[in-house]
Protein backbone atom coordinates (compact mmCIF):
# COMPACT_ATOMS: atom_id res chain seq x y z
CA UNK A 1 0.00 0.00 0.00
CA UNK A 2 1.15 3.38 -0.63
CA UNK A 3 1.11 6.43 1.66
CA UNK A 4 -1.13 8.58 -0.78
CA UNK A 5 1.18 11.42 0.33
CA UNK A 6 -0.25 15.01 -1.38
CA UNK A 7 2.00 17.57 0.36
CA UNK A 8 4.44 17.75 3.60
CA UNK A 9 4.42 20.83 5.58
CA UNK A 10 6.91 22.08 8.50
CA UNK A 11 5.93 24.67 10.60
CA UNK A 12 8.10 26.53 13.28
CA UNK A 13 7.84 29.13 16.18
CA UNK A 14 10.51 31.01 17.84
CA UNK A 15 9.01 32.68 21.13
CA UNK A 16 11.50 36.09 21.86
CA UNK A 17 9.29 37.63 24.61
CA UNK A 18 6.18 36.81 26.20
CA UNK A 19 3.91 38.80 28.81
CA UNK A 20 5.59 41.91 28.16
CA UNK A 21 8.65 40.26 29.53
CA UNK A 22 12.18 38.34 26.89
CA UNK A 23 12.53 35.43 26.83
CA UNK A 24 16.43 34.54 27.47
CA UNK A 25 16.67 31.41 26.05
CA UNK A 26 13.81 31.57 23.70
CA UNK A 27 11.66 28.53 22.89
CA UNK A 28 11.33 26.58 19.15
CA UNK A 29 8.22 24.74 18.47
CA UNK A 30 8.24 22.46 15.22
CA UNK A 31 5.71 20.67 13.41
CA UNK A 32 5.73 18.05 10.53
CA UNK A 33 3.01 17.59 8.97
CA UNK A 34 1.60 15.69 6.37
CA UNK A 35 -1.31 15.32 4.03
CA UNK A 36 -1.97 12.49 3.03
CA UNK A 37 -4.90 9.64 1.44
CA UNK A 38 -7.24 8.20 3.91
CA UNK A 39 -7.07 4.44 2.85
CA UNK A 40 -10.38 3.58 4.35
CA UNK A 41 -12.38 6.83 2.72
CA UNK A 42 -15.38 5.65 0.36
CA UNK A 43 -14.83 1.38 1.55
CA UNK A 44 -18.28 1.54 4.12
CA UNK A 45 -17.26 0.11 7.70
CA UNK A 46 -14.17 -1.45 7.91
CA UNK A 47 -13.74 -3.47 11.12
CA UNK A 48 -9.89 -4.38 10.77
CA UNK A 49 -7.83 -1.15 10.02
CA UNK A 50 -4.82 -2.74 11.14
CA UNK A 51 -3.15 -3.87 7.92
CA UNK A 52 -3.25 0.06 6.23
CA UNK A 53 -1.95 0.58 10.11
CA UNK A 54 1.13 -1.68 9.42
CA UNK A 55 1.99 -0.21 5.84
CA UNK A 56 1.17 3.35 6.46
CA UNK A 57 2.81 3.97 10.09
CA UNK A 58 6.02 3.23 9.90
CA UNK A 59 6.90 4.81 6.91
CA UNK A 60 5.01 8.07 7.66
CA UNK A 61 6.35 7.81 11.30
CA UNK A 62 9.87 8.37 9.89
CA UNK A 63 9.20 11.01 7.48
CA UNK A 64 7.78 13.08 10.17
CA UNK A 65 10.14 12.47 12.64
CA UNK A 66 12.79 13.11 10.19
CA UNK A 67 11.74 16.16 9.27
CA UNK A 68 11.35 17.70 13.12
CA UNK A 69 15.43 16.11 13.82
CA UNK A 70 16.40 18.16 10.97
CA UNK A 71 15.60 21.28 12.72
CA UNK A 72 15.82 20.68 16.64
CA UNK A 73 18.74 17.77 16.18
CA UNK A 74 19.62 16.43 19.45
CA UNK A 75 18.22 19.16 21.44
CA UNK A 76 14.78 18.04 21.25
CA UNK A 77 12.96 18.25 24.95
CA UNK A 78 9.22 18.17 23.73
CA UNK A 79 6.89 16.24 22.05
CA UNK A 80 3.81 15.27 20.70
CA UNK A 81 1.33 14.02 17.44
CA UNK A 82 -1.72 14.82 16.50
CA UNK A 83 -3.93 13.67 13.67
CA UNK A 84 -7.08 14.88 11.68
CA UNK A 85 -9.50 13.39 9.12
CA UNK A 86 -11.34 14.97 7.06
CA UNK A 87 -15.34 14.56 6.98
CA UNK A 88 -15.71 11.75 4.76
CA UNK A 89 -13.95 9.89 7.62
CA UNK A 90 -14.28 8.17 10.84
CA UNK A 91 -12.13 9.83 13.97
CA UNK A 92 -11.51 6.29 14.05
CA UNK A 93 -9.36 6.68 11.32
CA UNK A 94 -7.48 9.76 12.60
CA UNK A 95 -7.07 7.30 16.01
CA UNK A 96 -5.57 4.01 14.04
CA UNK A 97 -2.45 5.73 12.44
CA UNK A 98 -1.40 8.15 15.57
CA UNK A 99 -1.91 5.54 18.16
CA UNK A 100 -0.25 3.02 16.87
CA UNK A 101 2.71 1.92 17.41
CA UNK A 102 3.71 1.11 13.97
CA UNK A 103 4.07 5.07 14.05
CA UNK A 104 4.38 6.47 17.13
CA UNK A 105 7.63 4.27 18.04
CA UNK A 106 8.71 5.81 15.18
CA UNK A 107 9.31 9.24 16.61
CA UNK A 108 9.97 7.77 20.28
CA UNK A 109 12.69 5.35 19.70
CA UNK A 110 14.78 8.53 17.47
CA UNK A 111 14.66 10.44 20.50
CA UNK A 112 15.35 8.09 23.26
CA UNK A 113 12.11 9.06 24.98
CA UNK A 114 10.71 7.61 28.32
CA UNK A 115 7.28 9.43 28.03
CA UNK A 116 4.11 8.22 26.00
CA UNK A 117 3.69 10.81 22.95
CA UNK A 118 0.82 13.11 24.28
CA UNK A 119 -1.78 13.44 21.43
CA UNK A 120 -5.35 15.00 20.15
CA UNK A 121 -7.30 13.62 17.46
CA UNK A 122 -10.20 15.66 15.15
CA UNK A 123 -12.65 15.03 12.79
CA UNK A 124 -12.80 18.35 10.54
CA UNK A 125 -13.11 20.44 6.93
CA UNK A 126 -9.86 22.30 5.37
CA UNK A 127 -8.19 24.95 7.38
CA UNK A 128 -9.34 22.97 10.89
CA UNK A 129 -7.17 23.95 13.61
CA UNK A 130 -3.83 21.22 13.98
CA UNK A 131 -3.36 21.00 17.49
CA UNK A 132 0.00 19.54 19.33
CA UNK A 133 -0.15 19.11 22.70
CA UNK A 134 3.38 18.55 23.97
CA UNK A 135 5.12 16.97 27.12
CA UNK A 136 9.43 16.77 28.41
CA UNK A 137 10.14 13.41 26.57
CA UNK A 138 11.45 12.14 29.33
CA UNK A 139 9.37 13.04 32.84
CA UNK A 140 5.74 13.49 32.24
CA UNK A 141 5.02 15.63 35.30
CA UNK A 142 7.51 18.22 33.63
CA UNK A 143 5.00 21.27 33.44
CA UNK A 144 7.44 23.58 31.85
CA UNK A 145 7.52 21.40 28.76
CA UNK A 146 3.37 21.41 28.67
CA UNK A 147 2.77 23.55 25.60
CA UNK A 148 0.93 23.69 22.63
CA UNK A 149 1.27 24.21 18.72
CA UNK A 150 -1.48 25.48 17.11
CA UNK A 151 -1.63 25.96 13.45
CA UNK A 152 -3.79 25.09 10.21
CA UNK A 153 -3.53 23.89 6.53
CA UNK A 154 -5.62 26.26 4.28
CA UNK A 155 -7.02 23.42 1.91
CA UNK A 156 -6.22 20.08 4.51
CA UNK A 157 -8.00 18.11 5.09
CA UNK A 158 -10.33 17.22 1.56
CA UNK A 159 -12.70 14.99 2.57
CA UNK A 160 -10.71 11.78 2.03
CA UNK A 161 -7.22 13.04 3.72
CA UNK A 162 -6.10 12.62 7.14
CA UNK A 163 -3.51 15.03 8.21
CA UNK A 164 -0.78 13.23 10.25
CA UNK A 165 1.51 15.41 12.29
CA UNK A 166 4.67 15.04 14.62
CA UNK A 167 5.40 18.46 16.86
CA UNK A 168 8.52 19.07 18.79
CA UNK A 169 10.39 21.63 21.31
CA UNK A 170 13.44 22.89 22.25
CA UNK A 171 12.97 24.37 25.62
CA UNK A 172 10.11 24.54 27.71
CA UNK A 173 6.84 27.35 27.66
CA UNK A 174 8.02 30.28 27.45
CA UNK A 175 8.72 32.12 31.45
CA UNK A 176 7.08 29.08 32.67
CA UNK A 177 6.36 29.26 36.69
CA UNK A 178 3.97 26.93 37.64
CA UNK A 179 6.32 24.12 38.76
CA UNK A 180 5.72 20.65 38.51
CA UNK A 181 3.42 17.77 39.38
CA UNK A 182 5.32 16.33 41.64
CA UNK A 183 5.33 19.35 44.36
CA UNK A 184 1.85 19.43 44.35
CA UNK A 185 1.07 15.67 45.10
CA UNK A 186 3.80 15.94 47.76
CA UNK A 187 2.33 19.42 49.56
CA UNK A 188 -1.64 17.46 48.92
CA UNK A 189 -0.19 14.50 50.74
CA UNK A 190 -0.46 12.17 47.84
CA UNK A 191 2.27 9.11 46.76
CA UNK A 192 4.75 10.54 44.03
CA UNK A 193 4.84 6.81 43.16
CA UNK A 194 1.54 6.21 42.67
CA UNK A 195 -0.33 9.63 41.78
CA UNK A 196 -3.77 8.78 40.79
CA UNK A 197 -4.48 7.39 44.03
CA UNK A 198 -5.45 3.82 42.68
Amino acid sequence: MTLGLRRTLLFTQLTHEEGGKAVDKPTLLVAAMAIIKNPWHGRGWVEDLSPEVRSIGPELGKLLTKMVLDVTGDALEGYGKASIVGMGGEIEHAQAITHSLWFGNQFRDAVKAKSYLSFSNLRGAANCPIVIPLMDKDDAGRRSHYQTIHTSIADAPAEDELVVALGGSVGGHPLHRIGDRYQDIKEMGGDINNPAGV
